[in-house]
């Protein structure tokens, strides 16, 4: 299983960045898939869920600037990222959201500037 996200970058707070997250070996229409962050120096949380069934859950933090969809074609999960924050810089990271988590990619860097 390779888990492999991209998209992230610099932006200014306030501003708006779309990750991407492909998988091989495994399909995510059959997972719970979910993207994770983690900020230097912290530990990684969960911030976005999609369930197999579709069902979106989120985050405090996160909650009405993301959205986490699913393109079952593509095999593909992203997150649109909007209204960003410098608490947002992080690595982010996308994996199954329960049971055991597949090997984790490099994950995408995300810094947003003030």
């Amino acid at each position: 299983v390779q888990l492999q996200a991209s998209g992230g970058g610099l932006v200014q707070a306030g501003g708006s960045l779309r990750l991407s997250c492909a998988a091989s070996g495994i399909a995510f229409s059959m997972n719970h898939v979910a993207w994770y962050r983690q900020a230097p120096g912290k530990q990684r949380l969960l911030i976005a869920t999609i369930t197999r069934e579709g069902s979106l859950i989120y985050a405090d933090s996160v909650k009405g600037r993301f959205t986490i969809s699913r393109d079952n074609a593509k095999n593909t999960v992203y997150l649109q990222m909007n209204s960003l924050k410098p608490e947002d810089t992080a690595v982010y990271y996308c994996n199954r959201a329960s049971g055991s988590l597949y090997p984790w990619g490099q994950g995408t860097l995300v810094t947003v500037s003030s």
